[in-house]
């Protein structure tokens, strides 16, 4: 029987959840054993496969247009879609700004930062001006496992990997980040 395939991207976010994935350390060989580790930000392939794989992992919340269109296109390709990461299960630390408005988080970001000298302006990128409240992948594509955390341990990354690899649903404990 072939390996189920597994890819993952990342939306607005800090790439923590990835950096939690590569915390796995010598189990990543152990997992590649039970999965085919396919597009990622950390391989080559950038995008899931045109035929489909049977995880797609999302880290990170939806910020813009892009964001969106990267949940959508994961959603089409996979059987089951993880939100990995308080950021794509809840919206995270990315949806502070929502208090205040993207206008005004830009603004503070490239305008008024300690760090921004006196020729500080917004960059007239198309991106930016589309820019919306950031929400949970849940909010635009049906997910199928959430497995919050800030970021999620590389044990409770694993587990569920693990586990769907082995054709089983996990559980996850949203509130202890406990898994069965």
């Amino acid at each position: 029987m072939a390996k189920p395939k597994v890819a993952s991207d990342w939306l607005a976010g800090c790439a923590g959840c990835h950096m939690s994935f590569l915390d796995m350390d010598e189990r990543i060989i152990e997992l590649t054993k039970l999965v085919d580790l396919r597009a990622t930000p950390i391989t080559d392939l950038k995008e899931p496969d045109k035929d489909g794989v049977d995880v797609g992992i999302l880290e990170g919340g939806i910020a813009n247009s892009y964001n969106e269109e990267v949940a959508i296109r994961m959603r089409e390709r996979c059987k089951i879609l993880v939100a990995l990461g308080d950021c794509a299960v809840f919206g995270g630390v990315p949806a502070m700004r929502n208090f205040f408005g993207a206008e005004e988080a830009l603004k503070r970001a490239y305008i008024e930062t300690e760090s921004t000298d006196e020729s500080g302006k917004i960059p007239n990128d198309p991106e930016l001006s589309v820019a919306q409240h950031v929400r949970p992948v849940s909010d635009v594509v049906k997910v199928d496992v959430f497995l919050p955390g800030c970021a999620p341990s590389a044990d409770a990354i694993f587990h569920v990997l693990a586990k769907l690899a082995q054709g089983r649903m996990p559980e996850v404990n949203k509130l202890t980040n406990d898994w069965h």
